[in-house]
């Protein structure tokens, strides 16, 4: 079966193609206009700014024919903002008149206090009885990862609902038109099912209603891999101890990153990061090894992958320019869901705090209006700073510790860093969080250099201080030595997910042991 895929130039296509494949389809991509009259079957995915989409769009002809097929009712998925497209506008940016408009209904950003974006792995409860959902349980969860939900007219036509703080409807189906708002080639075996149902179903209308109950958000287990190239020029897989990746004079081999990445999809991880850390990153589009770690990984992972290092504008050598936004393209266009900026973000927050003014220039802005606030984390490499009072430090977030300084200190504040911890700055984490969510980054990757490698738990007071100081999802790193330290950092801090690496690469704590662990303490885990 062939399926045609519209493909308008946002996000991580090759995932879904790969996926496609993998269920015994062929991809064929919308090149012209005719090709989506053309289609047998048609799967447009999107991530991103809704009127920006649109533009594009329009700009290539596609609205008109996009129009005929769907009122044909002929096969269509819509994936997150491919679904939103059918609806008549958005909140995000409303267009009259140039909305796809086939189903009554807008779209709007989530009115919460929980964290916005909505990431992670979430249920469903199905609604219609569709062989698009045939052979998954009723229990399964889905990926997320999006501001705004559709609100249809007509409820007729939903297929799921999902619950986040309130219901709200995160499936579509009209007759051989759907649409999900999560992201079946990143939902593991259940979304791979969907779209095996997909691709192999011929008459894919619902059979009648259905109302099964479904479970909520999970906490996420992330797994970590510090890929660099060692003294012997091989990409490997390696871990420090405050950052520092040598031991005995040479780097630390823990594996190679393609079949590690595999390993821990295979145990139950819910998201892949890789950051590089490798000495190459002056030449990030010259940066083969990684973007081919990028896109062998995505060939066999379908979880979520985000990729961290060099993502800043540069000149090469050859005195070519790139943008910040042209570099994470490449990325995504690898494989890549999310990307991870660090010492970039610093200096962004540092001129932002500084003038208060946004240039719209900034890595973070760029990426973060084309592709969405959820496709940028901030990595931040904070250290601590003892001080003996609040006052010792007023420009800067000073909070007690459980731990006690050299002399005798109960306060610190936390300095973030650049250069992979070689180089303090004079801006604490609390303010580049604050900072980077204000330039549209949707979700904090949060490190700690005294915890890095010490098996002694999470920073739990620098989790706190950042996680009340920002309305988006925050992952807590640095410090996991035992199955304990998951609950104890999800019990007592707000964070959205966990991130290890060591632990996980030397097979002192499998990733299966910290969800049952989870599990037993009632946290809410994906199995």
């Amino acid at each position: 079966m062939i399926i045609t895929v519209l493909d308008y130039g946002a996000g991580n296509v090759r995932s879904l193609v790969n996926a496609v494949e993998k269920m015994g389809g062929t991809v064929k991509m919308v090149e012209k206009p005719q090709d989506i009259l053309d289609a047998d079957k048609l799967i447009f995915p999107g991530v991103g700014n809704y009127a920006s989409m649109l533009d594009i769009l329009h700009q290539r002809d596609f609205v008109t024919p996009l129009r005929e097929y769907l009122r044909a009712d002929r096969p269509f998925l819509g994936i997150c903002v491919g679904m939103q497209a059918l609806f008549e506008g958005s909140e995000e940016e409303l267009i009259p008149g140039e909305s796809i408009g086939f189903f009554k209904g807008r779209v709007e950003r989530f009115k919460t206090d929980l964290s916005v974006p909505h990431i992670g792995w979430n249920g469903v409860s199905i609604k219609q009885d569709s062989p698009l959902l045939a052979g998954v349980e009723p229990d399964t969860k889905f990926y997320f990862v999006h501001s705004y939900h559709i609100v249809p007219e007509d409820k007729d036509i939903i297929l799921t609902t999902t619950t986040y703080d309130y219901p709200y409807a995160s499936a579509v189906q009209q007759g051989n038109i759907m649409g999900t708002q999560f992201h079946p080639e990143k939902s593991g075996q259940a979304g791979l099912q969907l779209l095996k149902n997909f691709i192999e179903v011929d008459d894919l209308r619902a059979k009648g209603p259905l109302d099964t109950p479904a479970r909520g958000l999970s906490k996420r287990v992330i797994a970590c891999l510090d890929v660099r190239s060692n003294d012997n020029g091989d990409l490997v897989v390696t871990k420090g101890d405050q950052y520092d990746v040598r031991e005995e004079g040479s780097v630390r081999n823990l594996g190679k990153p393609v079949s590690l990445a595999g390993k821990y999809y295979e145990q139950g991880a819910d998201e892949i990061t890789f950051l590089n850390i490798t000495g190459f990153r002056d030449f990030p589009l010259e940066d083969m090894p990684m973007l081919q770690v990028l896109e062998e990984t995505s060939k066999n992972v379908f979880v979520p992958l985000t990729i961290g290092g060099g993502i800043r504008e540069f000149t090469d050598s050859n005195g070519k320019h790139y943008t910040a936004l042209d570099v994470a393209s490449r990325y995504f266009r690898a494989g890549a869901d999310k990307i991870s900026i660090g010492s970039d973000a610093v200096y962004v927050a540092e001129d932002y705090i500084k003038t208060g003014e946004k240039t719209g220039k900034s890595a973070i802005e760029q990426i973060s209006l084309k592709y969405g606030a959820q496709a940028v984390v901030i990595s931040i490499d904070p250290q601590r700073v003892w001080v003996t009072a609040p006052e010792d430090a007023p420009k800067h977030h000073v909070m007690a510790s459980p731990e006690t300084g050299p002399e005798g200190q109960r306060y610190c504040w936390y300095q973030c860093t650049v250069k992979g911890g070689r180089e303090a700055r004079d801006i604490d984490a609390v303010a580049l969080a604050k900072a980077c969510e204000a330039l549209g980054a949707g979700e904090i990757l949060l490190n700690c250099i005294d915890k890095d490698g010490t098996n002694s738990g999470f920073a739990l007071e620098l989790i706190t201080a950042v996680r009340d100081a920002v309305t988006i999802p925050v992952i807590a790193s640095s410090g996991a030595g035992c199955e304990a330290h998951f609950s104890e950092v999800f019990e007592k801090t707000g964070a959205e997910a966990a991130l290890a690496a060591g632990i996980f690469h030397r097979e002192e704590v499998p990733i299966q042991a910290v969800k049952q662990h989870l599990a037993d303490k009632g946290i809410e885990v994906r199995q």
